[in-house]
């Protein structure tokens, strides 16, 4: 029984992610209390992703990219959304339906729009903040996001999700009424550099299916990629680019959040963030990690 408790807890820690934390806001971040879970995905229900943001401007014919929440005042969301900021961009948190009412949505204006500098045409440093006029409440539908801090790694095979208005099919002009999201796996660096070759650099990291299918696509740029541990979620990515929407072969793209807290703090006080270091092995080391502990198990058992 001892060496049975022994195997579980180490098989245990580790698959689980492994958190430590800055965390002045962090037992506040990565909260969905009515969360109980784009191309190839479906409906969320109201509240899943309190954090989302859509950005819209009629300059653009309304929405045009997504953005998460991070603090009362702060947006995260890409830079290439941005190549302008017209006067009439608006930003709504809380939102499900883009034609319905949202009973539980807020606000605001944008006030100002800081893109990184080191942003190229090539999508490095896709990354930009973006200053509410007002403050918005949390509440239930309200929430921020955690964000993954310097030094976490999420392992390929790693289950993430993203959400967002955009297109539900790449080879359509029409955006779909209601928040979508879907699960798919972290991308190795070196399967996401075979696909895309040098425009992949260390600033981004990928994920989809081999096979295509599961995608963010054109209107979701600038939204999170999420991934859960335990009650919390945490943003490990931004919605950046890919060879269109869902083909196989091509993962989608995504700026990677840890290598930007230096550059986010220079901006917001870091007592109205929650950034949240962690790391995930990669689903396929885990199997094979545990199938090594089961046979030495099995042996054992054999034995005595």
């Amino acid at each position: 029984m001892k060496f049975n408790s022994f195997v579980c807890l180490c098989v245990a820690g580790f698959i689980l992610l492994n958190i430590s934390g800055s965390f002045c806001q962090s037992d506040v971040c990565g909260q969905a209390p009515l969360n109980t879970k784009i191309v190839g995905g479906e409906d969320a229900s109201a509240g899943s992703w309190p954090w989302q943001v859509s950005i819209q401007s009629s300059t653009y014919g309304g929405h045009f990219c997504g953005g998460s929440l991070i603090s009362p005042s702060w947006v995260l969301s890409a830079a290439h959304c941005f190549p302008s900021l017209p006067s009439d961009t608006m930003v709504y948190i809380g939102r499900q339906s883009q034609t319905g009412s949202n009973p539980n949505e807020m606000s605001s204006t944008v006030s100002q729009v800081f893109t990184h500098p080191g942003y190229t045409s090539s999508s490095d440093n896709d990354i930009a903040l973006l200053q509410l006029s007002s403050p918005v409440e949390y509440s239930n539908y309200i929430q921020p996001v955690c964000l993954a801090a310097t030094g976490s790694t999420v392992g390929a095979g790693t289950m993430s999700w993203i959400t967002g208005w955009g297109k539900l099919d790449p080879n359509s002009h029409q955006l779909p009424d209601i928040l979508q999201e879907v699960e798919i796996p972290i991308v190795s660096d070196s399967t996401c550099k075979s696909a895309y070759g040098s425009d992949i650099t260390d600033n981004m990291i990928c994920a989809g299916l081999s096979q295509g299918g599961k995608d963010s696509c054109q209107g979701d740029s600038g939204g999170p990629l999420v991934v859960r541990t335990g009650t919390q979620w945490i943003q490990s990515g931004i919605v950046s680019f890919g060879q269109g929407c869902a083909e196989p072969g091509f993962p989608g793209v995504y700026t990677k959040v840890s290598n930007y807290q230096d550059w986010i703090l220079s901006y917001i006080s870091s007592d109205q963030l929650g950034f949240v270091q962690f790391s995930s092995a990669s689903s396929y080391s885990s199997k094979y990690f545990v199938f090594i502990m089961s046979l030495i198990y099995f042996i054992i058992t054999l034995l005595f």
